[in-house]
């Protein structure tokens, strides 16, 4: 059974990276079902693994790693509190295929 709370980490994921990084596009996939029984998974918080993908100009001419870094510290609370994993696939735009 899923805790009363649950979608409040996936908003609150997908209101942090809109004001941070003003995407054109943003999926965030909670994925915490896949890991019920797994080290880091919570049947209290229930979300603690997502993948998330964000597409914004904020990443352009950076690296993947500092894409990450802006991803990280715009989900800082976040990855110190319920979250466990964060599988991310940043893109600027024109990277779209």
């Amino acid at each position: 059974m899923m805790p009363a709370s649950t979608g409040t980490v996936k908003a609150a994921i997908e209101s942090k990276l809109s004001a941070a990084l003003n995407p054109v596009r943003i999926v965030v996939t909670d994925q915490s079902h896949l890991h019920a029984g797994h080290s880091g998974h919570s049947s209290e918080h229930g979300e603690t693994h997502f993948n998330v993908e964000v597409v914004s100009e904020a990443f352009s001419g950076k690296t993947r790693l500092e894409r990450h870094r802006l991803v990280n510290e715009a989900l800082s609370d976040e990855l110190a509190g319920p979250v466990h994993a964060l599988a991310l696939t940043t893109k600027t735009p024109g990277e779209l295929s």
